[in-house]
């Protein structure tokens, strides 16, 4: 059955860290089955999973070395062909994640290539030296050079990620076709969603030296992109009308999101852009310290609101995901309101216009690790950029305070599932360390709680699905102050007022000009304004008029 994609939302699974079912240490595909009625209550649609494929995990997954079987750290087919079964029975699809910008180096494909077979060769990207150096001065995502040198073959190829991830050559049909093979086969075992990883750096441009960045500008929304997942749309999920898409936009532009997501064009369902969640880099470096920037937060989040709204493209709502800090740390206030700050900031961005995508533990309150040596870190990003700090004088208290901050095992330490040792995630030996918080925040002392962070994700997504206000409705800029974000949400007749408080504050507020209005939901459960012209810290409210 075709579900709207103004009511649905989506909860992200990173796999590895959710559910240890066998007691290796290692989240697996039975461990998800087991939690599928937790799920079911949280209301959520689909289950997005990273990559479960077989892979060296290198980037934990995202360094994928064969597209149509299960790696066996996670479980067998038929653990696969059991989840997707006991997700449809309780009315949930899955949704897989695909990465087509690069394979591992262990992919059969590379070890052809490498073996100089011409096909093979051809489904990635490889150059001769330029003036005895590397193609061009591009600089990968994870630090360093983003050519690799093989010196049998006299050649480098690229790659963006780590030197494990080899770039595919989308130039070539030949390639394409087996991506379209591998999509189709997933489609044929009843798969119902999929994410397309950093979709938009399958088409290079020129082969340039970016005298003024890191190389971005010349592979970034390249020139046949468009083309590309045109086609991929046409060849696979485009052909029927009860799959959903999402890509992942790296460094992207609205007016590209906008192409890639109407309907006409027959790209993608929807979009992640990631620009609201670089408003705490200094001077756009990730491996900083920085307050976030509010003004410019609020600016990104509805120019991004308004801008794709009225040319027809279609967002992806998301604070978090396995790349990310977690955001109660990052943009709330995980000390002294923990709670009220994960529900507003839950309020603020999932009842706009678009689908949301909860990340786990996000819905009970995970807060970032707080490791405090570099031997908890179990991330390649993270471990590079430790090296990459001190080699640029920073001390090693000041790095760990950065990769503390800003480093993608914030979102990688297991689900907090109760109080007990390792969070009840495993039997064993954990492959990353447990939060230590989990004593206090864990999936079994929030459901209990039905005031619970948990209980008001219900609430947050079950209005986004029965409101049609709130699903469907235009979005119009509300009246914003330097520490409060507000919007309207209208559809016929009715409107659908939110307003939120970012800061641990009380603000002004005029409420008394909202008295006609009915209160939806609030995160310190108000029933009324009173005389009220103030927002408490972190509060947020929903008001609504018919």
């Amino acid at each position: 059955m075709k579900k709207s994609l103004e009511k649905i939302s989506v909860y992200q699974i990173y796999v590895k860290s959710f559910m240890d079912s066998n007691g290796d240490g290692i989240g697996d595909i039975p461990g998800i089955t087991q939690k599928l009625d937790y799920l079911k209550d949280l209301g959520v649609d689909f289950l997005w999973l990273t990559p479960i494929y077989p892979s060296p995990m290198n980037d934990n997954g995202y360094d994928v070395a064969e597209y149509t079987s299960i790696n066996p750290l996670f479980g067998t087919m038929q653990d696969f062909d059991m989840l997707l079964s006991e997700t449809k029975k309780r009315g949930i699809e899955l949704m897989l994640d695909m990465v087509f910008n690069h394979t591992s180096t262990e992919q059969e494909w590379f070890k052809r290539a490498i073996n100089g077979e011409k096909k093979y060769m051809d489904y990635y990207i490889f150059k001769d030296r330029v003036n005895g150096k590397e193609p061009t001065n591009w600089i990968s995502k994870f630090g360093g050079n983003a050519w690799e040198y093989l010196p049998h073959l006299n050649k480098y190829y690229l790659h963006l990620f780590d030197k494990t991830q080899a770039d595919l050559n989308w130039e070539n049909p030949e390639l394409r076709e087996e991506i379209y093979n591998i999509v189709n086969f997933w489609i044929e075992k009843g798969v119902k969603g999929f994410r397309f990883d950093v979709i938009n750096l399958i088409s290079k441009g020129e082969y340039k030296n970016d005298l003024e960045g890191d190389g971005r500008r010349f592979y970034t929304d390249g020139p046949k992109v468009h083309e590309y997942i045109h086609e991929l749309n046409q060849r696979t999920y485009g052909k029927y009308d009860d799959i959903i898409t999402v890509g992942e936009m790296s460094s992207t532009s609205m007016g590209n999101c906008i192409l890639y997501t109407q309907k006409e064009r027959a790209e993608l369902s929807m979009t992640f852009n990631f620009h609201h969640l670089k408003v705490d880099y200094e001077k756009g470096h990730k491996w900083s310290l920085k307050p976030f920037d509010f003004e410019e937060l609020k600016r990104l989040l509805i120019s991004w609101q308004i801008g794709m709204s009225n040319a027809g493209g279609y967002n992806a709502l998301f604070w978090s995901n396995h790349d990310q800090p977690r955001v109660v740390s990052r943009l709330g206030n995980d000390k002294s309101f923990h709670e009220l700050s994960a529900k507003m900031l839950a309020t603020s961005t999932y009842l706009m216009k678009g689908t949301p995508y909860i990340y786990q533990g996000e819905e009970i309150g995970m807060t970032n690790a707080y490791f405090s040596s570099i031997e908890e870190y179990r991330d390649v990003e993270s471990l590079n950029y430790y090296t990459i700090l001190l080699s640029e004088g920073k001390k090693k208290e000041e790095a760990l305070e950065i990769l503390a901050s800003k480093s993608r095992d914030n979102a990688r330490t297991p689900m907090q599932w109760d109080a007990s040792r390792n969070s009840g995630f495993t039997k064993g030996r954990p492959w990353i360390d447990t939060n230590a918080n989990h004593i206090k925040i864990n999936a079994k002392l929030a459901y209990e709680d039905k005031t619970s962070i948990f209980h008001y994700f219900k609430t947050v997504l079950n209005l986004k699905k029965h409101n049609d206000t709130l699903a469907y409705g235009d979005f119009e800029e509300g009246v914003s102050t330097d520490s409060i974000l507000s919007y309207k949400r209208v559809y016929k007749e009715s409107e659908v007022l939110v307003i939120c408080n970012y800061f641990a504050e009380v603000s002004e507020y005029p409420l008394e000009n909202f008295k006609g209005y009915k209160i939806l939901l609030s995160n310190y459960e108000r029933t009324s304004f009173g005389e009220s012209n103030s927002l408490e810290p972190y509060e947020a409210l929903v008001l609504s008029k018919y």
